[in-house]
């Protein structure tokens, strides 16, 4: 088999200590495909930081600062040879704890500053543990020089095309002097800014790097054996997933799923790059393998449950043989960056779905702003505490027969939402956040166990 290029990419978990850094940096030696490594934080450390940008006082900033530091000095403390990186990572807790002693505001921009310690933190220490590990030369190298994003700080927008010319600058020189070790989740604007991808971004990182540096495949080592056929913690008796497809895989994260952060089969869907998923706790476990044409088919595949979700229900007359209702709504939503999942219509309502504000604060807010403009114009209905449960598979929406085993065998369950055709990979809809277990587990005992 011709060697193959490969991007691989470690969680949180697997940056949790020395031990786990070690185990990490073995699998990354064992195959010398892997030519880029992107990390996350370790374990905890985001949301440390998360409590750092708070509204607190400066001595309670300094605190967290000095957490963070015993943290990673620990880890130091651990290795082989400390003294190789514990300058390097003293001098970066020093910056932080200079900007948490500070007095000022907390700006998109100074959070996302702040943020971006936890990865170039644990990349310093990783980058010392692969070298001490593999015997051989490890390249660290700044993300925030080749992940060129946009200005929206906290939840930046990549620039593929940008990153693929920064990437021919920075990348390719550094693979010809050894490995590469970086960061997930931070990027710079075109001012060279720090930027952030938003929570969960480092898988999204690594699939910018495959992209740009042309990889074959792309590894993402978590704390999970593999991709399951639903939440092994609702549905005990859930199977690992051997292969999965990019649209599959695509709805799964949208739909829910944990694995894999929602934006990562982008770039690899455009450059058809294979991604495995692994753990890095049980490496000789077989993963997932998603790629662009599966062998199997199944018309259900995977269960998925998103919680904390929001029903917006409007009604008004004006829809009646009405045009520029919907554009008008939409505008509305669109400029308070308001991000719609499932929408459904009648001749004069609308009923559309979004993540509860608990889940991105910030970007999903039904602000008094927001509801007064909308009813403006219509009348406006909030329901809360909802779930929304989406199968997830091939050729749903032309199934024969599929509604009715589906729906039959939840007759006792209140359905608020159907969206079902407008995909051909899943069928979803929402019930009460109390029910959806039960619902979890009576769907994939009928059509996957």
């Amino acid at each position: 088999m011709p060697n193959l290029f490969k991007v691989a990419k470690f969680g949180g978990t697997s940056m949790a200590d020395a031990a786990a850094m070690t185990r990490c940096a073995n699998i990354v030696a064992s195959d010398p495909d892997k030519k880029i490594i992107v990390v996350s934080a370790t374990a905890g450390t985001t949301n440390l930081l998360t409590e750092l940008v708070t509204d607190i006082s400066i001595e309670q900033r300094v605190a967290i600062a000095e957490q963070v530091r015993d943290k990673h000095i620990a880890i130091c403390n651990d290795l082989k040879e400390p003294g190789k990186v514990l300058g390097k990572v003293e001098e970066l807790l020093d910056e932080l704890l200079a900007i948490a002693s500070r007095k000022q505001i907390m700006t998109g921009l100074l959070r996302d500053e702040i943020f971006s310690f936890g990865e170039r933190l644990s990349s310093t220490i990783f980058a010392q543990v692969l070298e001490e590990v593999s015997g051989s030369k490890v390249v660290w190298l700044d993300a925030r020089n080749v992940i060129v994003t946009d200005s929206d700080f906290g939840s930046a927008e990549p620039m593929p095309d940008q990153i693929a010319h920064k990437s021919d600058e920075h990348v390719q020189p550094a693979l010809q002097r050894g490995r590469i070790v970086t960061q997930g989740f931070i990027g710079s604007n075109r001012q060279g800014v720090t930027t952030t991808l938003g929570r969960g971004g480092s898988d999204y990182s690594a699939a910018l790097f495959a992209e740009a540096a042309d990889a074959d495949v792309l590894e993402i080592w978590t704390d999970v054996t593999a991709i399951y056929t639903t939440d092994p913690r609702i549905v005990p008796d859930a199977k690992p997933i051997t292969e999965i497809s990019f649209d599959e895989a695509a709805e799964l994260s949208v739909f829910g799923a944990k694995v894999l952060h929602p934006a990562t089969v982008i770039p690899a869907i455009r450059k058809n790059i294979k991604v495995y998923v692994g753990s890095s706790m049980n490496p000789d476990e077989p993963g997932t393998w998603i790629v662009k044409e599966t062998k199997s088919k199944p018309v259900i595949r995977a269960i998925s449950l998103r919680r904390n979700q929001t029903l917006l229900t409007v009604h008004s007359l004006e829809m009646l043989h009405q045009y520029g209702f919907l554009a008008k709504l939409f505008s509305v939503l669109s400029e308070h960056k308001i991000s719609v999942d499932l929408v459904t219509t009648s001749e004069v309502s609308v009923a559309l779905t979004l993540d509860s504000d608990i889940n991105t604060p910030g970007k999903q807010k039904l602000t008094d702003e927001v509801l007064e403009k909308l009813r403006s114009f219509c009348e406006v209905q909030i329901d809360r505490n909802l779930s929304l449960i989406a199968l997830i598979g091939n050729n749903l929406d032309a199934t024969a027969g599929l509604s009715g085993p589906v729906f039959g065998s939840l007759e006792n369950i209140n359905i608020r939402l159907i969206c079902h055709g407008a995909s051909s990979h899943n069928l979803c809809f929402l019930v009460s956040e109390s029910e959806a277990e039960e619902v979890v587990n009576v769907l994939h005992k009928k059509f996957i166990s």
